[in-house]
């Protein structure tokens, strides 16, 4: 049966740590998720390249920054699923982050999440994320979030894919039609 273990796991050393990094945006149907991805020849949850991206947007992040799945599953239907939420706060209003986040609202972009312990995982591959909520404040005080809060989600029938690489520099390899990332 297709769904059986093929191993166990032992317990890992306790030298992870948690957050976000950094996260980048690749515009809906940039790439071809059938077509265009590449798994491990040993591991089909490990990406190891992905064609065609033409741009990708990356936002740096500090702080309180955090991306979860949920999985979903019923016995009675049958049915497994994963949800993805990311949430992020990108400090200081502008015009222009101001026009990046209407149109972040108004797309569905794939987003690959850069954790703290740089790992890299590409959340809504299929689907793409949607903003699902998200604030433009300025706090009442000083010392309050003057800047955007936005919570993206996604549904997935597989988890988000880990990408093989552990550096920015190995990402960009494996985005093999990208010369860079945008930043500004």
């Amino acid at each position: 049966m297709s769904c059986d273990l093929g191993n166990g796991r032992l317990e890992v050393c306790k030298d992870s740590v948690g957050g976000l990094d950094a996260v980048y945006f690749i515009n809906f149907g940039d790439f071809n998720p059938e077509n265009d991805v590449t798994y491990d020849g040993t591991n089909a949850d490990l990406i190891t390249a992905i064609a065609n991206v033409t741009a990708c947007y990356k936002f740096e992040l500090k702080g309180t920054n955090s991306f979860t799945e949920t999985i979903t599953s019923d016995r009675n239907n049958g049915t497994t699923f994963f949800s993805q939420e990311l949430s992020i706060t990108l400090k200081k209003q502008d015009a222009t982050t101001t026009k990046m986040v209407k149109l972040l609202s108004y797309g569905r972009p794939h987003i690959i999440v850069r954790g703290r312990d740089n790992t890299y995982k590409i959340a809504g591959l299929k689907r793409g994320m949607d903003v699902t909520a998200g604030t433009m404040a300025s706090g009442a005080e000083m010392g309050e979030l003057n800047g955007y809060s936005l919570t993206f989600t996604g549904m997935e029938t597989l988890p988000a894919n880990f990408i093989n690489c552990n550096t920015e520099a190995g990402l960009l390899s494996d985005l093999t039609s990208l010369a860079s990332f945008t930043t500004s």
